[in-house]
């Protein structure tokens, strides 16, 4: 898979994923919770999509804060296949925030 041009990620977030922001080759999200339960709960139910998919996000987690990280190591930058997880983790993340 091709790693995408810097102008190709920034227009695509623009226009599909705005909380997502783009920094040297990885597209970032932080998301808030109201308990660590939840926030490990979101992450499970992350992982899930993640193994199905074969993509696995750079992440990490401090107490109720999920740090997300997408790139795509073989391409060495962003492809399709992270905005298609980055959509998925928006729609889990949906279902925390109602």
């Amino acid at each position: 898979m091709k790693a995408l041009t810097n102008q190709e990620v920034e227009q695509f977030l623009t226009e599909n994923l705005s909380d997502w922001t783009f920094d040297e080759n990885t597209i970032i999200r932080d998301f808030k919770f109201k308990t660590f339960v939840e926030a490990f709960s979101f992450m499970t139910a992350v992982a899930f999509e993640a193994e199905k998919m074969n993509h696995h996000p750079d992440w990490s987690n401090s107490y109720n804060k999920v740090s997300v990280a997408l790139t795509n190591h073989e391409a060495k930058g962003v492809t399709q296949l992270d905005f298609d997880l980055a959509g998925k983790i928006d729609r889990i993340f949906k279902k925390y925030s109602q």
